[in-house]
């Protein structure tokens, strides 16, 4: 049977879409185009018909949908055994899962019951002269970008970091094939059962999703310096983010790093405060529209990307900054 469809795996949270699988179904969608074939959602949850009109919305031909009480909270085996007999069963050509704590744990899972392949935390998709899947990811540190294949396994399967690509703007009037299946793993494989339920700090910074964010870096000296930062995202309405050497100093959760090591975004806005620009940083925020940098280094590399730059102190530009924002806004 031949391989065919490119797939999206959408990560459902209390019959809720994260934002990383309607993201994927923005490529999904050119990359289907480009072969001729379906782009299909597959929705694991409970109560997630919203999630399939939503799928269906933002692009998708089909959504394969798999209901039931193991898939209301990510668990392991539930969501490896449910993907693998999906793919089993239809064959896709092409899997897309995000690179969420989520999407890194069953995506290798499936693609080892599977015996394929998988390239993890890929920050950009193509199609190849050869009509494979072609996915980007840094290496060596972020030095290099590596572009790699999958010819002889199917299917083709890689992570995706958060916010690389935008969300399609819905179209509520677009029409899709909604396919239920009904697969629930046998109680003797499902080794780990939710006692209980505790939401994290990570869980309520969510910088994926922000339309502003303020990052601080190792100019700051010090993690007491973080309340200018905090300061001015409120400000601005937006989120705290943070370099590497910040979060590495102690002086910030990393669940606010932005960079290689860290999450992807793409903001409307992106203010660096105090931070170089080394490459593993550039690499977590190249996707916002507008970057305004703040340093004292003129020199810096943040400025080379950066579509407004501040050279200055940033101990006296941000409060300035601060100062300005409230006075327009009474």
């Amino acid at each position: 049977m031949e391989s065919k469809n490119l797939w999206v795996y959408i990560e459902t949270e209390e019959g809720c879409a994260r934002s990383v699988g309607l993201e994927l179904l923005n490529p999904g969608r050119r990359m289907a185009d480009k072969l001729g074939e379906k782009l299909v959602a597959v929705v694991l949850g409970q109560g997630i018909a919203s999630v399939a009109a939503q799928a269906v919305a933002c692009g998708a031909d089909q959504v394969i949908t798999v209901e039931g009480e193991e898939y209301l909270h990510y668990n392991s085996d539930a969501q490896t055994y449910a993907m693998t007999k999906l793919i089993e069963k239809y064959r896709p050509s092409i899997v897309l899962y995000g690179a969420t704590n989520n999407g890194r744990d069953v995506g290798p899972r499936v693609a080892c019951a599977l015996r394929t392949g998988l390239t993890a935390d890929c920050t950009g998709l193509d199609i190849d002269e050869q009509g494979l899947l072609a996915s980007t990811r840094p290496a060596f540190g972020g030095n290099l970008m590596a572009t790699i294949s999958c010819p002889n396994t199917r299917p083709q399967m890689s992570t995706v970091r958060p916010g690389v690509f935008k969300k399609p703007v819905p179209d509520e009037g677009r029409r899709g094939e909604i396919i239920s299946e009904d697969i629930h793993i046998p109680a003797g494989e499902l080794r780990v059962r939710l006692v209980e339920r505790v939401r994290e700090v990570a869980q309520a910074v969510h910088l994926e999703d922000a339309e502003v964010i303020v990052s601080g870096g190792r100019g700051l000296k010090s993690g007491e310096n973080f309340a200018l930062i905090r300061q001015l995202a409120e400000a601005m309405g937006g989120e705290v983010g943070a370099s590497r050497a910040a979060v590495d100093a102690g002086w910030i959760p990393h669940a606010h790093q932005v960079g290689q090591t860290g999450k992807t975004v793409a903001p409307k806005i992106y203010v660096a405060v105090g931070i170089s620009g080394a490459i593993q940083h550039l690499a977590g925020m190249s996707g916002a529209d507008t970057v305004i940098a703040i340093n004292k280094d003129p020199e810096a590399p943040i400025f080379s990307v950066a579509d407004y730059g501040i050279v200055g102190d940033a101990f006296e530009v941000v409060p300035a900054l601060i100062e300005a924002l409230k006075a327009h806004k009474k």
